[in-house]
């Protein structure tokens, strides 16, 4: 009786098995990958702005607070994108004549708000308060990275859950002082951990609570 597959038809069973199994573990692979990179994160990727703000420039050389243009963060979900006026309240004395800022000028003339690019923003189904992370203790660059040190703003971390968790469940390894809060040049301390507990107990963090669903998703 003649052969019906030939000796090579084996070989070709046995790759595609293999191809079958490995196929979509590559998949996966490949998806979490892209999903977790720059590209689609945008983590370290300085967005266009229609003013080319320097957060080097206001912070770390003029020492400007955070809470004088985020006005809000200390008692708003929000932390407030700062107004014209606020601007302008420098602006009006110096670089009054810089063409980087004519939008600046116009909006103030106008009365039309800036539309900034949303740097930083979590999903929909995502709950996230300023206020309540500030009052317990976590500093700015905890989740918006070296703001300070960026000439243009780009996001300093990708806000995936997993990230969120790992602070909810170890709160302790990333709360400071209130005082330290807005120190973006604050200095983690090598007894953090004994710090932290100690803070957790004082800002009365209800860890047992941090991971319950309804803490995030409402």
């Amino acid at each position: 009786m003649a052969q019906t597959f030939k000796p090579v038809a084996n070989t070709l069973a046995k790759v595609s098995i293999v191809i079958a199994v490995l196929a979509p573990a590559a998949v996966m692979f490949a998806a979490s990958t892209v999903t977790r990179s720059s590209y689609n994160t945008k983590v370290d990727v300085p967005l266009d702005q229609p003013v080319p703000f320097s957060h080097q420039h206001h912070v770390e050389e003029l020492g400007i607070d955070c809470r004088y243009c985020h006005s809000t963060v200390e008692r708003s979900a929000t932390a407030g994108v700062p107004t014209t006026q606020t601007c302008m309240a420098c602006h009006s004395q110096i670089w009054t004549d810089s063409p980087l800022l004519e939008p600046v000028r116009l909006s103030y003339k106008d009365g039309t708000p800036i539309k900034w690019t949303l740097v930083n923003s979590v999903p929909d189904f995502v709950f996230f308060n300023h206020s309540i992370h500030v009052a317990k203790g976590v500093g700015c660059n905890v989740c918006h990275g070296a703001v300070n040190k960026m000439m243009i703003t780009s996001k300093g971390v990708a806000f995936q859950m997993s990230w969120c968790l790992n602070c909810h469940r170890n709160p302790e390894q990333f709360l400071r002082p209130r005082d330290q809060v807005f120190n973006m040049n604050y200095v983690t301390p090598t007894d953090q951990l004994e710090l932290g507990k100690k803070l957790v107990r004082e800002n009365r963090v209800k860890k047992e609570q941090l991971t319950d669903c309804s803490v995030c998703h409402r």
